[in-house]
């Protein structure tokens, strides 16, 4: 059997962009399909964070005993990758106090204590995200990538005498040193397939061009002749993904340019609904993965104190005014639902990466993700209890289909000082860590 070798940093190259192709068979070193399998990659290497703002409503969060056979309603979105699922309750962030949307988000990466201020002599606490980059994303394009969904970042006093920074960075990279977030889907996209120049220069080079792909068809037909059939396929689904995303992406640009209204808070090229707009910032972190183009992701899947409505799931009310709900049973069903809407985006994201290939798995399995929020009881700013999921990560031995519940209050730090560790950043401890959760995961890889 003849194969042809290739770099796993294999670059498909046109004028003013590169595409990363994804883990191909012709990558691995081996003559075999079995010893293809073999030499597979079996470790976890890629780690991601969402962040949901303002707590939950706990009733129709946390499921009844140490399994998941009956998710309550909240977390019903996620039956189908229960299995790469674990949910846990009675975690807190200490330093988060006294209590306030800022520290909730400054807090949920760094478990720091912020200072309180107005003005720039704001500090944090480097994230664990960041750290996780320094260790597993330097070999990578981009050794991280920060995404939201909110365009406007507010500056000033945003909430109780804390610096609006607090609320609009969820990364930082040192305690000094906020790092920015992108929800334009267009700047994502171009941060990870190229575009490059100014903004005028990049606008100019858009309307030159009807796709990024037809810049380096002749590279790929150059590519696609010296792998087998199987590499053929992943390469031609990995690019019709990226054309669909750029498609999707453009379609908002039309619509936008169509659109006589003047918009402040939405650039053009962003979806107008938000589901649209975070699925295409999904699928941009997919293919990130796939690519190997980062392998360190967080994601602000709404800001803290966001006035945001849900008309489209029956809650016209905004998210910050329902979430002091003073204990009213209306206000709490509408919590819920909100809570079921955002876990149901983060649900459809986890299934895409389930159905994506990779190795002797897919790409969930060769992945982590902690979803949660800051805030556990939002209607007192309260930062106990708080609702935290991981999934993926069977490469690594994670045990799904589980419900840890502490007995005792445990650090949300004791979480990140798990997940650091299991991709290979060995830290004893992280903030005001006790310890890891060893009964996370077992010593075992996919077979």
């Amino acid at each position: 059997m003849r194969r042809m070798s290739l770099s796993r940093r294999t670059l498909l190259r046109g004028t003013g962009t590169a595409i990363a192709l994804p883990l191909l068979d012709a990558m691995i070193p081996a003559m075999t399909a079995s010893a293809a399998t073999a030499a597979a990659p079996e470790k976890l290497k890629r780690l991601g964070y969402i962040y949901v703002p303002m707590g939950y409503s706990p009733q129709q969060w946390t499921p009844q005993g140490d399994t998941l056979d009956q998710l309550p309603s909240s977390l019903q979105p996620l039956e189908a990758v229960k299995d790469q699922l674990t949910v846990i309750t009675n975690t807190d962030l200490k330093n988060a106090y006294p209590g306030s949307h800022a520290t909730s988000n400054s807090t949920f990466l760094s478990a720091a204590r912020a200072k309180r201020t107005e003005s720039s002599d704001y500090r944090s606490g480097t994230t664990v995200d960041q750290i996780a980059a320094r260790h597993i994303g330097q070999n990578s394009q981009l050794p991280s990538l920060e995404l939201s969904m909110d365009l406007l970042s507010t500056v000033g006093q945003c909430d109780n005498g804390y610096a609006c920074v607090y609320q609009n960075s969820l990364s930082w990279a040192s305690p000094t040193q906020p790092l920015p977030s992108e929800a334009h889907p267009r700047l994502v996209f171009e941060s990870l397939f190229g575009e490059g120049g100014t903004p005028e220069q990049m606008a100019q080079a858009r309307r030159k061009r009807s796709s990024l792909l037809d810049l380096v068809t002749q590279e790929i037909q150059r590519i696609k002749k010296r792998v087998g059939a199987s590499d053929r396929n992943k390469i031609d689904g990995y690019l019709d993904s990226i054309r669909e995303v750029e498609r999707r992406i453009q379609l908002a640009e039309s619509n936008a340019s169509d659109n006589p209204l003047p918009d402040l808070d939405r650039p053009v090229g962003v979806p107008a609904s938000y589901a649209e707009h975070a699925k295409l910032m999904f699928d941009l972190q997919r293919l990130a993965f796939q690519g190997d183009i980062t392998r360190v992701v967080s994601f602000q899947l709404a800001r803290e104190a966001s006035t945001r409505t849900y008309p489209e799931i029956g809650v016209p009310d905004p998210h910050h005014p329902i979430s002091h709900h003073g204990h009213d049973p209306k206000k709490l069903e509408k919590l819920a639902k909100i809570n079921q809407y955002h876990v149901s985006l983060f649900a459809d994201f986890l299934k895409s990466l389930a159905d994506t290939p990779e190795g002797n798995g897919t790409l969930l399995d060769h992945t982590l993700y902690m979803y949660g929020s800051g805030m556990g009881d939002s209607d007192a700013h309260d930062h106990t209890d708080l609702p935290i999921l991981v999934a993926g990560g069977a490469a690594g031995g994670m045990k799904g289909g589980r419900h840890l519940a502490f007995n005792e209050t445990t650090p949300l730090s004791n979480v990140h000082l798990t997940l650091l560790n299991q991709v290979g950043v060995p830290l004893e401890t992280f903030a005001d860590s006790t310890g890891t959760i060893d009964h996370l995961f077992d010593p075992v890889t996919l077979n």
